[in-house]
């Protein structure tokens, strides 16, 4: 939430309807219709190698384009822009990530917040810990189970957690933003014609009303 989830068993989200937008606009450039669309369940762990062996043409979730990843897969244009934020129980008197010195901070593994945690932590000299958990859902529960003093993440996402928080109101996000996040479709690497379509429908979405619609 709110970019790539399930509802009412179908994939729904930010992302998932910019998807379906540039699939018209493909179904129109390439004068097909309608193009057949299979949804692929993926994860934070898997989504990079469903494109890399060509079991999904185009992932469409939260996914920070960066040049490591460009060694594997290609990205489209940007769309959407966010960074990654740090949720705190609001028991630990923490105000910034100074506050959190001592402490144990959960991060998804392998993930672009990872990173970004790491670089901050170093920066600042920072005694707090770097914690890998699976996924979101796992950073969430550990925090609320006090395994873990905070969970960092991408502040869109860390706010779309909240329908799952037992208590909201004894979390908050800290203000200070970590890393720079550019989301974008994940795209086959190599293939520069489907690049340039899905750009050129990406293009007419956001200079159009449908992005307000999204």
């Amino acid at each position: 939430l709110p970019f790539s989830f399930e509802k009412d068993k179908q994939p729904a989200g930010y992302t998932v309807e910019v998807c379906k937008r540039i699939v018209a606009n493909l179904e129109q450039q390439v004068k097909i219709q309608p193009l057949q669309v299979k949804w692929v369940a993926a994860t934070s762990q898997n989504r990079m190698d469903l494109v890399k062996n060509k079991q999904a043409d185009m992932e469409c979730g939260s996914t920070t384009a960066t040049f490591s990843r460009m060694e594997q897969v290609d990205f489209s244009s940007s769309v959407f822009l966010d960074t990654t934020g740090v949720l705190v129980r609001k028991a630990s008197g923490a105000k910034n990530l100074a506050g959190l010195a001592g402490k144990k901070i959960a991060v998804v593994g392998g993930t672009t917040n990872q990173a970004a945690l790491e670089r901050a932590l170093k920066r600042a000299s920072q005694s707090a810990s770097a914690v890998a958990v699976k996924n979101r859902d796992d950073g969430v529960a550990q925090l609320q189970a006090g395994s873990v003093d905070a969970f960092a993440s991408d502040k869109i996402l860390l706010v779309g957690l909240a329908p799952k928080v037992k208590d909201p109101a004894n979390y908050e996000l800290l203000q200070e933003d970590l890393g720079f996040e550019p989301y974008a479709i994940v795209l086959p690497r190599g293939d520069a014609s489907f690049r340039l379509a899905v750009n050129r429908a990406l293009g007419q979405i956001f200079m159009s009303d449908a992005i307000v619609e999204i």
